[in-house]
């Protein structure tokens, strides 16, 4: 499976991820070997063929459309916070294999979530800013996190991946963009979200979010746990093979 990785050696694990890719077979790598999880190289990774800014919006229907979105730490929890069953969700806005993962798998989540099996807890990381320079993760959870207060963060989520630049390294997650993308999620913009966005109000949050992330030990994106177990290959991009993996913890 082809990730991202964080750290010292991102470029050289890169280089192997899409030398892998290319010859379409599984790939996977060690962990970063650095003090922290951002790394400080540059990389970039293979990616799958990705819309760019002119998405019209997202493509398939949010996990947990219909219920609230809350807060917690550097947590953000989709759904029923009593719900018997937990999926983690590690997440870079602008990581395309995370994109992939929404459009995929995620889509196996939407009945569970809807029924009140399974939360979803998301930890929106921002490691690649630093690999591939920018700061259009850090603006996206911003944004994300802005759209928790508004009621809209599992429609907003879905169009900010739906509407993720064509490649990774494209710095494209400007506050304008942010906020042109949540023109189309009905009910989002308002003088609160917008100024959260344009201001970077949860900037702290977001590096909350990062701290989770790496205290959590995680060391690429997507990682996805169920029930605390990683859900490992390519199941997590195709929706009748994670709702497999679903079903086998007793989510379904």
């Amino acid at each position: 499976m082809a990730v991202h990785k964080a750290g010292r050696k991102a470029a050289r694990v890169a280089t192997a991820v899409a030398a892998a890719a290319l010859i379409g077979v599984a790939a996977s790598a060690c962990g970063p070997d650095g003090d922290n999880a951002g790394g400080a190289e540059k990389s970039s990774s293979s990616a799958p063929e990705s819309k760019g800014p002119e998405s019209k919006g997202p493509k398939s229907k949010a996990p947990g459309s219909d219920v609230p979105a809350s807060v917690k730490g550097g947590v953000i929890t989709v759904g029923d916070p009593q719900a018997k069953h937990t999926v983690k969700v590690y997440e870079d806005s602008r990581c395309p294999f995370c994109r992939k993962f929404e459009e995929g798998g995620a889509q196996a989540l939407v009945g569970p979530v809807a029924d009140g099996k399974v939360k979803v807890e998301y930890v929106i990381a921002s490691f690649l800013d630093r690999n591939l320079g920018g700061s259009g993760s850090v603006n996206a959870a911003n944004a994300l996190r802005a759209s928790v207060e508004a009621g809209k963060f599992p429609q907003y989520h879905a169009a900010v991946f739906a509407n993720q630049p064509a490649e990774e390294t494209d710095d494209a997650y400007t506050p304008a963009f942010l906020l042109k993308i949540a023109d189309k999620v009905d009910g989002l913009r308002g003088g609160a979200f917008d100024k959260a966005v344009t201001n970077g109000t949860y900037k702290k949050w977001v590096g909350e979010a990062m701290t989770t992330f790496n205290k959590d030990g995680v060391q690429s994106t997507p990682t996805v746990l169920i029930d605390g177990e990683k859900s490992e290959g390519e199941a997590l991009y195709d929706q009748g093979e994670f709702a497999k993996q679903l079903k086998a913890a007793g989510i379904s």
